[in-house]
């Protein structure tokens, strides 16, 4: 008989801890699991899944102003904001009630309540004490403020109506994508940040392809280094841009605080990050943690296989470590951005001799509408080898299309490989096997 309530305590009902918690059950560990929120976490109630979804509702305005050169007629399409929020909520209802229902369904008890380390083995929730042999830290990040009266896009889901004028600051993921569903849906948007291009730390050709499509978007782009806001306006530099509504997109924290790891004795860094090992252990032996309140890679799938693989190191007798490279990893913009593996100055930074291939062209599906966007494909190569470092694309469908070929990259393949493949035609993704 166990001195502990449970082999495994979980606190944080996100993709990372509940994958943990399920898979831990499933090997047959005695597993529960606190969320103080909603269950889902950062993707399924205020990240992915929604920003999806309304990338969705915006994208189509685009496939309205196509579609005359496909020989429709469209008359007196609107969009409905209300409409929108609700289907999204329904939605997001539907998948927060089937993370519960895996839980209970793999064995584990699922408790609503915030959950805070009292020492390295035990947890109190609303009173409730519970021993653990194992504790994983699994509570997301939370977004960053600027002073003043911003909304961040925890918030920007459930708005009452759409805005019409929109000012964003920050020109990462968030903000990015953000200025095209903004856009897209009928607001005037501008973005605003500190660079010349978006999207810092993407291969510069990727950036300059993005930023130049924000414009073509009808989005204002403002690159200032400071920035002061006076109630509904904003002043970038010279700039005075007058807003119904300001939107901070400048990233995200770990959610460490008020959990009890510093009285447990858990090392955090200087962002508050906890530190892990390759096995997801922190300092204390007990407790472990994983997603984006490691600070690691701040991306649902990690999380998710940082969290399957805690619970088959502990309980299912295959230690896993989990290596952050060639992580393929998507920008759903308009037109989208996907990537993985090195960019062409990391790649030389690391000291390869490189080759890069390079195709933009306008895809046939705007051959009739006459939409003048183009689609960048780049391929990074390691010239000794031939072995594929990266691939980088800006245009439609690039997420699915570099998702496939993420398997092939991650299996090592080479230039050589790429040109032997038969291409498929017509696609866009056929430039791949044809680059020379």
């Amino acid at each position: 008989m166990s001195r502990f309530d449970v082999d495994f305590f979980v606190i944080g009902g996100g993709s990372g801890g509940v994958r943990a918690a399920r898979v831990a059950a499933e090997h047959g560990a005695r597993v529960a699991v606190a969320e103080a929120d909603r269950w889902g976490g950062t993707c399924v109630i205020r990240g992915c899944v929604p920003k999806k979804l309304l990338v969705f509702a915006s994208e189509v305005s685009r496939a309205i102003a196509d579609a005359r050169g496909h020989g429709w007629t469209i008359d007196g399409a609107r969009h409905d904001w209300a409409a929108l929020v609700a289907g999204k909520d329904k939605e997001i209802a539907r998948l927060s009630g089937a993370y519960t229902a895996r839980l209970r369904k793999a064995g584990a008890e699922v408790i609503a309540g915030r959950a805070v380390l009292t020492d390295p083995q035990t947890v109190e929730i609303d009173g409730r004490i519970i021993t653990a042999a194992h504790i994983l830290i699994a509570t997301g990040g939370v977004p960053r403020h600027p002073p003043g009266t911003w909304i961040t896009s925890d918030e920007a889901f459930d708005l009452p109506v759409l805005p019409r004028r929109i000012g964003i600051l920050g020109g990462g993921y968030i903000g990015v994508e953000f200025a095209h569903i903004f856009a897209g849906l009928g607001a005037q948007v501008t973005l605003i940040h500190r660079d010349t291009h978006v999207l810092r730390g993407f291969d510069p050709d990727v950036r300059e392809a993005v930023t130049t499509g924000l414009v073509a978007h009808g989005i204002d782009v403002v690159c200032c280094s400071e920035l002061v806001q006076h109630g509904t306006t904003l002043v970038a530099g010279d700039r005075k841009i007058e807003v119904d509504l300001a939107m901070s997109a400048i990233g995200r924290d770990p959610a460490s605080r008020g959990l009890g790891l510093e009285e447990a004795g858990v090392k955090l860094d200087a962002r508050r990050a906890i530190v892990v090992d390759e096995y997801s252990r922190t300092s204390v032996p007990s407790i472990l943690a994983v997603g984006d309140v490691t600070g690691r890679v701040a991306l649902t799938p990690i999380a998710i296989r940082e969290g399957h693989a805690v619970a088959d190191t502990l309980f299912g007798n295959r230690p896993t470590p989990v290596h952050h490279h060639l992580i393929p990893t998507a920008v759903f913009a308009q037109p989208a951005i996907a990537t993985i593996g090195l960019t062409e100055p990391a790649a030389c930074a690391a000291g390869h001799d490189v080759i890069v291939y390079r195709a933009r062209f306008r895809p046939m599906r705007y051959a009739l509408s006459g939409r003048d966007e183009q689609v960048l494909i780049k391929v990074i190569v390691d010239r000794p080898t031939d072995r594929v470092l990266g691939v980088h694309m800006v245009g439609p469908d690039a997420p699915e299309i570099i998702q496939a070929v993420a398997i092939a990259v991650t299996m090592g393949a080479t230039k050589a490989d790429l040109d032997r493949t038969f291409a498929l035609h017509p696609t866009t993704a056929e430039e791949l096997v044809l680059l020379r």
